[in-house]
């Protein structure tokens, strides 16, 4: 009888080798495309979160409750209109006079949300800041003894809008 040789072959054939990188390369070119999109996206929402617009609004609520919040609630002009507000306070902690004052304007020229610090008696300006740009409009209104301002920042890709609302404590 005769015994048949039976043939092993080790490795892999041309069709399997194919095949099998095909499929490697769909994982891959799969895999790329979803990590560049997540890049995008990681960008778009960073540009979204700290862009101009953002960062002013941030500022410009931060500036106006630190200085509303140490005004004296007695007296504060407000414009009919709510284009500027006006607050008064002590230059320091020992002080027995309403001596300083700050105003929150909007600059009509540049789109800019200044505040001017300067002394009551006699009239003098100390300093004018900027405290944001890109400003679109700005109302201020009085609410008892607190005020409001309500700010619109528009950079020509993004607008926000910031309500900001703070009680003035010092009497």
């Amino acid at each position: 009888m005769l015994k048949k040789k039976l043939t092993v072959r080790h490795g892999f054939t041309l069709i399997e080798l194919v095949v099998a990188m095909v499929a490697a390369v769909i994982v891959i070119i799969g895999i790329g495309a979803i990590l560049a999109d997540s890049q995008r996206s990681w960008h778009r929402m960073y540009n979204r979160v700290y862009s101009d617009v953002v960062v002013d609004s941030y500022v410009a609520r931060k500036r106006f409750d630190v200085v509303i919040r140490k005004a004296s609630s007695e007296n504060f002009l407000l414009d009919d209109a709510g284009s500027w507000i006006e607050v008064y306070y002590y230059a320091d902690g020992n002080s027995a006079v309403v001596d300083r004052y700050a105003r929150f304007y909007e600059s009509d020229d540049d789109d800019q949300l200044n505040v001017e610090y300067g002394k009551l008696n006699p009239r003098e300006t100390l300093t004018t800041q900027t405290v944001c740009e890109n400003v679109s409009d700005c109302i201020f209104k009085r609410a008892g003894r607190s005020a409001q301002m309500i700010l619109t920042l528009d950079n020509g890709s993004q607008t926000a809008t910031v309500t900001s609302s703070a009680v003035m404590h010092n009497q």
